[in-house]
C-alpha cells in the first residue's frame, strides 16, 4: 500500500524545459558558468542540482551568489504550464494518500504554482530548496515522524485519523520524479521512485538509476499508486473550474436568481491566491444551488412535477434558499 507520495515539481508536475533554462541562462550569463546549452543544464540534474553547482563553483561565496541570483528569477519569474493531466492525477490520488511537494525550486514559487493551479491544499505538506537543498535529508525527515502522514484533502485542516498513527516505512512512500538525481536520492533514502517521461531525462536514464518503472502518461500514476480496491472518486477539489468533470450549474441558467448570476460571472483577477479564492466560493455556491434546484426546481428553469405545478413552495423555505445565496456572493 502506498500511504504517501512525494511529487517532484519542475518536469514532474510542471513543464519545465523552457521555462527553467530560460531563467538560468540569464544566471550562467551573468556568472560566466559555462552551461551554455539546455542539454548541459539538464546533465546538472543528474545529480543533486545545488551539489553541481557547487561543482561548477568551488568558490562558496560565488556559489551562494550564483544560486540566490537563480533563486531569485525562480521566486519572481517562474510561471510554468501544468503538464496536460496532472491536476487531475493529483486530485485522483489526494483522497487515498498522503501527498507532498518536494522540490529544489524555492517556497514561494511552489506556493504560486499549487494556489494557481487550485492544488494547494491537496498536498499536505512542501520541502523547498530555499530550506533544504537535498532532497535525500528531506526524505529521511519525511520518514523519521509519522506525523507527516496525516492527509490535508481539500481544506487548510489536517485530518490525522487512526490509520496515521503507524510509523511511516520506507517501502510506504515513493518519489515520482523525471530526473536521474532525484531516483538516486530517493533510492539513498530508501524509498521507491517512480520516473515520468515527460521531463528532463528519459525513460532509459531513469530506470538505469534505480527507477522500479517510468510513466509515459500521467493517468498510469493513478493505474500504479492508487489500491485497487478503492473507489475512483476524486477529492472534492476536482468539482472545481480546472477539474475534469463539473456538470452544468443552475446558477448560470436564466431563471437563477440575479445574485448566483452574478457569482458565476465573477471575472478571474491576476492574484492567484485570490483566484483560487474566487473558484471555492463559485464552488460552495454552484453545490448550494443544485441543493436548491433539487429542492425547488420550479424556481430555477428546471422541469416540475405534477405536485409541484399544483403548489407553490412554502414561502419560509424560499426565503431561506434566498438568504444562503445571498451569502455565497459575498
Amino acid at each position: 500500500m502506498t500511504r504517501a507520495i512525494l511529487f517532484d515539481l519542475d518536469g514532474t508536475l510542471v513543464d519545465t524545459r523552457a521555462a527553467s533554462w530560460q531563467l538560468f541562462s540569464e544566471t550562467n550569463l551573468a556568472f560566466a558558468l559555462g552551461i551554455d546549452s539546455r542539454e548541459a543544464f539538464f546533465r546538472a540534474f543528474e545529480g543533486n542540482f545545488f551539489e553541481s553547482l557547487a561543482k561548477l563553483c568551488p568558490d562558496p561565496q560565488r556559489a551562494a551568489a550564483v544560486k540566490a541570483h537563480f533563486m531569485e528569477l525562480l521566486r519572481t519569474r517562474y510561471h510554468p504550464a501544468l503538464i496536460p493531466g496532472m491536476v487531475d492525477v493529483v486530485r485522483a490520488l489526494a483522497p487515498h494518500s498522503t501527498l507532498a511537494v518536494i522540490s529544489t525550486n524555492g517556497i514561494e514559487a511552489i506556493r504560486r504554482i499549487l494556489v494557481g493551479a487550485d492544488l494547494a491544499n491537496c498536498f499536505s505538506h512542501v520541502f523547498s530548496g530555499d530550506v533544504e537543498p537535498r532532497k535525500a535529508v528531506s526524505i529521511r525527515r519525511f520518514l523519521g515522524d509519522h506525523r507527516y502522514a496525516v492527509h490535508r484533502t481539500c481544506s487548510p485542516a489536517y485530518h490525522d485519523g487512526e490509520g496515521n498513527l503507524a510509523s511511516l516505512q520506507a517501502q510506504d512512500v515513493v518519489l515520482v520524479t523525471d530526473t536521474v538525481g532525484d531516483v538516486r536520492e530517493a533510492r539513498e533514502a530508501g524509498i521507491r521512485a517512480i520516473g515520468v517521461s515527460w521531463g528532463m531525462h528519459s525513460e532509459r536514464q531513469l530506470l538505469d538509476a534505480g527507477a522500479e518503472r517510468v510513466a509515459l502518461w500521467p493517468q498510469e500514476l493513478v493505474a500504479w499508486l492508487r489500491d485497487g480496491d478503492a473507489p475512483a472518486a476524486g477529492c472534492g477539489c476536482s468539482s472545481g473550474s480546472t477539474g475534469s468533470c463539473s456538470l452544468p450549474s443552475p446558477a448560470v441558467a436564466s431563471g437563477a436568481p440575479a445574485p448566483a448570476r452574478r457569482a458565476a460571472a465573477s471575472p478571474p483577477t491576476n492574484d492567484p491566491v485570490e483566484e483560487a479564492a474566487r473558484r471555492r466560493r463559485k464552488r460552495r455556491l454552484q453545490t448550494r444551488v443544485e441543493v436548491a434546484a433539487m429542492v425547488a426546481p420550479a424556481a430555477y428553469g428546471g422541469p416540475t412535477s405534477t405536485a409541484a405545478s399544483d403548489s407553490s413552495a412554502p414561502d419560509e423555505l424560499m426565503s431561506s434558499l434566498q438568504r444562503i445565496l445571498r451569502k455565497g456572493d459575498h
